[in-house]
This record gives structure tokens, sequence and C-alpha cells, in this order.
């Protein structure tokens, strides 16, 4: 698509920007809209997700046919049904007459789903089921009906999170995800940001008879490096609201008002430190939170430090009267040297007793050498963490349990490494 009719598109849907990332979006809503492949539109709260559906539409040969936005969160879960397949009379208390759903009253036309996340459970098996037949029943009935309707869904959650914890299925997000189409984020736009705040504020301008205003160098850069968590709603609000507070009556001799740093950071929205991003590795594309993936690190730790553990003690145990090589178990099968017989370390079962064969030596033998082990793993996870834990407790000043709690260790540990290392903390100065 060249620039001429992107522009175009901009300017039909009343959209401001040059962001590459938006202007992709919209070349696949145009690239797909002739399709009948259902489409998913991710994006944050207030980016303006709602344009893609209607450019689709638009473009689709269903552009003559209805079109609808309905708000999924806005339903009440109990009529969510009722709501999108219809219902009979009297199916339900206050059904006083029978009522088309949005399935069948948009029959042929295009079902925009925004907040498609917050669809009870039920409701996802019935929406899979029209999605892949066409196929539903109205609330109160027995009758299958048929229907043509292109869906389009749009979230701002991560909907295969919301699957790994069982509140969406998986079968219906991957039926919905046919063509996913992501709108950026206002901070992932920051050049954007000025001609949205200009085209805002000269629209209140113009519609309420205001001078215009406009801001200076370092008011721009205040306005670029807000990070804007409710995006371009957010920003028409600051701009209409500076504008009509800000702007005098337009006169001949009142054209304009510059607007300084000072003043436009008293209109500013002022963040809780709670909705502060947080630094993350740049590049990872993970729906995981950081508890699941500490969860699956130690499991898989947990999980090595046991099969290690087997391995060593069935590559150590003796046999009466036969001077044996040691053995590797690395592999599926394995033979004892000086035995002959192939032994298959699948076939030993961890939970044996070793003790009830070779005598109490054994078991202290073993249990002496597995303490030294864990405590010489454990010293080698204390050198290479050690300067963490510096960290934590200089952060801390010197406080070991909230030092231990950082680090995700308990404290106990914490006092061995210090003992162990020598080292003195601020607490422990204070002592002296």
């Amino acid at each position: 698509m060249d620039t001429q009719e992107l522009q175009k598109i901009k300017n039909q849907f009343d959209i401001i920007g040059n962001d590459a990332a938006l202007n992709r979006a919209l070349e696949m809503a145009v690239a797909i809209a002739p399709t009948d492949l259902t489409v998913l539109v991710t994006g944050e709260n207030g980016v303006g997700k709602e344009s893609i559906p209607n450019i689709i539409h638009r473009y689709s040969t269903r552009r003559n046919a209805k079109y609808f936005a309905l708000n999924c969160g806005a339903i009440p879960e109990g009529t969510v049904d009722a709501e999108l397949f219809g219902h009979e009379k009297g199916s339900f208390t206050g059904a006083i007459e029978a009522r088309k759903g949005y399935f069948e009253e948009y029959d042929g036309g295009t079902l925009f789903l925004d907040e498609i996340g917050e669809l009870p459970l039920a409701s996802q098996a019935k929406l899979l089921r029209v999605l892949q037949s066409g196929e539903f029943i109205k609330v109160g009935s027995s009758k299958v009906q048929k229907t043509d309707v292109r869906v389009i869904a749009a979230t701002n959650v991560n909907l295969l999170h919301a699957v790994s914890k069982g509140k969406f299925r998986e079968d219906l997000y991957y039926r919905l995800n046919a063509v996913q189409i992501s709108v950026p984020s206002l901070r992932e736009r920051k050049e954007d940001i000025y001609l949205l705040f200009r085209k805002f504020s000269s629209d209140f301008s113009e519609s309420n008879k205001r001078v215009k205003i406009s801001l200076t160098n370092e008011a721009i850069d205040l306005l670029i490096g807000y990070r804007w968590p409710g995006n371009i709603r957010q920003l028409k609000n600051v701009a209409q609201a500076i504008t009509a507070l800000e702007a005098g009556p337009l006169t001949a001799s009142a054209q304009r008002s510059v607007i300084d740093a000072d003043t436009l950071r008293r209109y500013m929205p002022k963040e809780e430190s709670c909705l502060l991003p947080v630094a993350a590795p740049e590049g990872t594309g993970s729906s995981l939170s950081d508890s699941d993936k500490q969860m699956i690190v130690k499991a898989i730790l947990d999980l090595k430090k046991e099969i290690d553990s087997i391995k060593s003690r069935l590559n150590s145990v003796p046999v009466p009267g036969k001077a044996l090589k040691p053995v590797s178990f690395d592999n599926d099968e394995a033979e004892w040297q000086g035995q002959g017989a192939p032994v298959h370390a699948a076939d030993i079962s961890s939970n044996v007793d070793l003790r009830n064969d070779f005598g109490p030596e054994f078991g202290a033998k073993e249990s002496k050498e597995k303490e030294l082990k864990e405590e010489e793993k454990e010293l080698s996870i204390a050198k290479s963490n050690i300067s963490i834990v510096l960290k934590a407790l200089e952060k801390h000043g010197g406080n070991r349990k909230l030092a231990a709690e950082e680090v995700g260790i308990s404290e106990r540990t914490l006092y061995r490494w210090l003992e162990k290392y020598k080292i003195e903390t601020a607490t422990d100065k204070q002592d002296q």
C-alpha cells in the first residue's frame, strides 16, 4: 500500500500518526478485509483498537450489511447468552417476549466483540460453536439456527496467560486468532504524541471558540517523556483540559497561547509508584509472570538435583566379590563390568534401601558423601551469588531478614553465608 492510499484511510477514520507499527496494523486490516477470517485485535486500553474492525468491515464484501460493536465486559454475566444468541418468551424471569440475539440480528454482517477476555467460560463454548459451524441455539429453545456473521474480537489482556490460568478456552483462542493485529501503545509512538495533542487541542478550540495553544520545546519534551498509561484517551483529556483552562476566548487580538513546561506539568496526571514500568529483559515475548518463571526454574533445578543424586547412588554401588570399574548410567542400558549381565537403569528403583544388601556402613558412607556434596554445592552457589547478597544487604541497610527475602533464600542460609565469607553488615557495625 502506497503512502497516499494509507493517508486516505487515516483521514477517513480520523487516525493521526506516522508510526511504523501503526501503519503496519492499518495495512494488515485492509489486506485481510476481503476474506472471512476471524481477527484478533490486541493492544492496551485507549490505543484505538476500535478503528481496526471498522476498517475491516468497510473494506470487506460485507460493507453494505450491518456492523455492530459489543463490549463483552459491559454485559451482566447472567444475560450474556441471551444478548448474543437471543431468547424465547418466558425462558427466564423478565423474558416477556422473544428477542433476537446479536448473531441473528447481524446475520450477513460483522460483529465486533470488544474485551473478549471478559466472556464467561460457558458462553465461550457457545461462541466457539458459532465460529466453527455457524450454529447457535436461543436461550429457552431447542431449535438449532444458522447465522453468517464475521467476528472480529479485541482484548487488552494476554489471552495465552488467561488460557494457562483456565480463564479462557484454548480452542477458542486459536479459533479467534486466525489473524492477529497489534495496535501499539502511545509510549511506543513517541513521534505521534505531539501530533495527537495538537489535533485534540485544535479541535476543542474550534468547537468552543477558544484561542489555539502551542507548547514550548521543554513542554513538548515533557509531553513526550510521559508514559501515558491511558494512551490516546488520556492524552485527549489532558489536551482538552489545558485548552479549556489556559486558552482564553478567541478574539481579534488573541489568536494563540503558548504553554510552557511548568504550566503543562500541572495538568499531567500523577502516577502511583505501582503503575511505574518494571524493567524486563529486552526481546522477551513470554506471557509468564515472574513468579511463574521462578517456580518453573526451581522445579527444573530440584528435578536435576534428584536425578544427579540417583545417578550418583547407582554408579557408586559396590558388588561383593568383584572389583568393578565405574559405570555410567547416562544411557538407557549399561553393563556391569565383571558381571557380563546388562542392567537397565530404569529397572532399579530409587526407593530401594541399599543398606539391606550392603550393611549399615554403606548407608552411613552414602549419607556422609551426600552431605559433603550438598555442602560443596551450597558453597558454590553462595560464591556465585555473593555479589547479589552484598547488594541486597546494602540496599536494606544491613537488614538480614529483608535481604534474605529479596535474594530468595532463608534467613538461616544468609547467616551461614555471612559467617563463611566474614561479611560484616551495617547492623554488625552498629552493635560494635
